[in-house]
């Protein structure tokens, strides 16, 4: 069946996939890094007005590609017993989230062919074609793993979150209370000191606004040292979470090929069993 082939070749979660699937992956994420590249060079006014018509025949083919993509994976998207009525399913799998970036990948083209818009619109418009490198992530293992690590270690990662905001406003109040008297200007309110608590914590520091009395300049220096520390949590976090889950896959890998090895001895066994019973046949016929 036609439908059922497109589908093992274009969803890399498909149970039987061939070569031919892998070569279509490569071939989609080669065309996407190379999109990337276009819309970045395009940016470039030397460039874009050199190549103008290299880069626009380059997006009306990568369009095509793209558009007959989406088509493919609406209309075989059935095959999966998860969507399996005609409409209902389809719908259901246009609304995935890697299936709406697919949608967005091909929209800043037909937009504008469509619907009549401001040429200065049209420009921001199409500035979400980076939103096909996105699509990635569908064909990237490693991106996948990153996927599902954050979605194990959220409730880690959401504290960590709610942590640094109370302290940004713990902090933030201090520092407004010390400063405010000798920098009106610069903390006039808690909101305007939560800019300086913002780009001290993260320990970006544009110094723009910085603490000039001695207790303010203490308190600077504990949210700077507390700052590296509160965003190294995440980091950890993230990192273990991907070390489990690349020994999970190891484990996995693993069963899978000890299972593997069952199958062979018992198809050998099978096989010997068939040789014995051949030769007692002989034996008994003569």
């Amino acid at each position: 069946m036609i439908q059922k082939k497109i589908y093992e070749i274009m969803e890399p979660t498909a149970k039987k996939r061939k070569r031919s699937g892998q070569f279509f992956d490569i071939f989609i994420l080669s065309l996407i890094i190379l999109n990337i590249i276009a819309v970045i060079l395009s940016t470039v006014e030397s460039l874009a007005t050199n190549f103008y018509h290299h880069f626009q025949y380059f997006e009306l083919f990568s369009v095509v590609v793209f558009t007959v993509e989406y088509i493919l994976r609406i209309w075989s998207c059935t095959v999966d017993k998860e969507y399996q009525h005609p409409l209902t399913g389809r719908i259901k799998f246009a609304l995935k989230p890697l299936v709406l970036v697919d949608l967005l990948a091909i929209l800043p083209f037909y937009i504008p062919l469509i619907i009549p818009l401001d040429l200065r619109f049209i420009r921001a418009v199409r500035l979400f074609r980076l939103f096909r490198v996105f699509k990635m992530g569908r064909y990237s293992k490693s991106l996948k793993i990153l996927k599902n690590v954050i979605k194990d270690k959220k409730e880690e990662l959401i504290l960590v979150i709610f942590v640094v905001i109370v302290f940004l406003i713990i902090f933030s109040s201090l520092m407004y209370f010390v400063e405010k008297d000798v920098q009106p200007e610069s903390f006039a309110s808690i909101p305007h000191a939560m800019w300086w608590g913002v780009i001290t914590l993260t320990t970006v520091g544009y110094g723009d606004v910085y603490p000039i009395t001695v207790l303010g300049k203490i308190l600077a220096a504990m949210i700077a040292f507390l700052g590296i520390g509160m965003f190294a949590l995440p980091a950890g976090i993230l990192g273990s979470g991907l070390i489990e889950a690349i020994q999970k896959r190891e484990e996995k890998q693993g069963s899978d090929i000890s299972d593997d090895n069952k199958v062979d001895e018992i198809v050998d066994i099978k096989k010997n069993i068939d040789d014995i019973n051949k030769k007692l046949d002989k034996i008994l016929n003569k």
